[in-house]
């Protein structure tokens, strides 16, 4: 499907409940929903515990059931969850100030490794995209950036210092070893290994000019082809950055800038805590005014940059706050959202009836 066609509706498949408290994060296991393989999505909430849910084929319509709860481990909120690329560990972050790792293996989940430092909470996970690197932030404004070794040991080989204020979430770039970060303290950092010294390093910062967020950054996301990310903010925007192409738009590092090159405004009026771009180019959002919103890239060429609208606006979406939007990237058209009202709906993006 064109997923930049008119006349487009998020049909809603299933609403999966199980949660006893808000649902903060989500994440498609990347080695589900292809080849035959059922997909499998990982949910994470205030009551402490992640779900692992999985779609049952066997049946016409296709329905979602809870194959696995992980609990026991943490001993307070789960906040963020990330699957390594082979889809066979699952990171889960929470504000017991511990990162917990899990292994998959056949129907079974056992935690194997738990990852201390933080102070206090650990607000977001990610792997990097060969899953030899794991980075997580919190409270403490800082990021760790911890070795995958032999035997689901990991090492912390860095500890990035930086922001001023507690760090939302971290997220790699899709294949290059570039980290990036956001804060509440309105700023976007990008981060890189030096390739002298192996220490990393925050090689550009965005925020400091009046292209940047006004308040509290939630959330970021890349496209596909990794040249552009999208960031959404308590000042009810989201941003476009583009990748410098040229050796002129370098740091020094070899690394290509960011640059602001588009603001979407006026589309929701409440915080917008998440956003994610799809492989095939559509950006979802989610907000605390309930409502999950679609753009995608206009046609119209301008000369101060590329222009995005709005494919759709889902009103209502949940019946609380929308705090996870999350595209399945082996199913096209299909998105995953969580919320404070403890559950978590799947939708499928659709031709709409005239």
């Amino acid at each position: 499907m064109d997923f930049v066609e008119e006349n487009l509706e998020l049909k809603e498949i299933q609403k999966l409940e199980g949660h006893t408290d808000r649902v903060w994060g989500l994440a498609w296991n990347p080695a589900t929903g292809s080849a035959g393989i059922p997909s499998m999505l990982a949910s994470c909430s205030g009551d402490k515990t992640v779900r692992i849910w999985q779609q049952n084929t066997s049946r016409k319509s296709d329905s979602w059931e809870c194959k696995a709860v992980l609990e026991e481990t943490h001993t307070r909120t789960v906040r963020s969850c990330a699957w390594s690329p082979s889809g066979k560990l699952l990171a889960t972050a929470s504000f017991d100030a511990t990162a917990a790792i899990w292994e998959h293996v056949g129907n079974d989940f056992e935690c194997v490794a738990s990852l201390e430092g933080h102070e206090n909470e650990i607000k977001s996970v990610s792997w990097n995209s060969s899953g030899s690197l794991l980075a997580t932030c919190g409270r403490d404004k800082s990021l760790w950036i911890w070795e995958v070794q032999p035997g689901n040991e990991f090492e912390c080989v860095s500890v990035l210092q930086g922001h001023t204020q507690d760090v939302k979430m971290v997220q790699w770039h899709p294949f290059l070893d570039i980290l990036v970060s956001v804060s509440y303290d309105n700023s976007i950092k990008i981060w890189a290994e030096d390739g002298d010294s192996d220490d990393w390093h925050c090689i550009q910062t965005l925020g400091e000019s009046s292209s940047g967020h006004s308040s509290t950054v939630w959330a970021v996301s890349f496209n596909s082809a990794g040249d552009r990310m999208v960031t959404c903010s308590d000042d009810l925007t989201l941003k476009i950055w583009e990748s410098g192409t040229n050796l002129t738009e370098t740091n020094g590092d070899g690394y290509g800038l960011w640059k602001h090159v588009s603001t979407l405004s006026g589309y929701h009026d409440r915080t917008i805590f998440s956003v994610h771009w799809s492989r095939e180019g559509v950006i979802a959002s989610g907000a605390a005014d309930d409502a999950i919103r679609l753009f995608s890239e206009s046609k119209v060429d301008l000369v101060d940059g590329p222009s995005y609208r709005m494919l759709l606006k889902k009103e209502k979406a949940h019946d609380m706050d929308v705090n996870s939007v999350q595209w399945n990237s082996n199913e096209s058209g299909i998105l995953a959202s969580a919320s404070d009202d403890g559950t978590i709906k799947i939708w499928k993006l659709v031709k709409g009836s005239r």
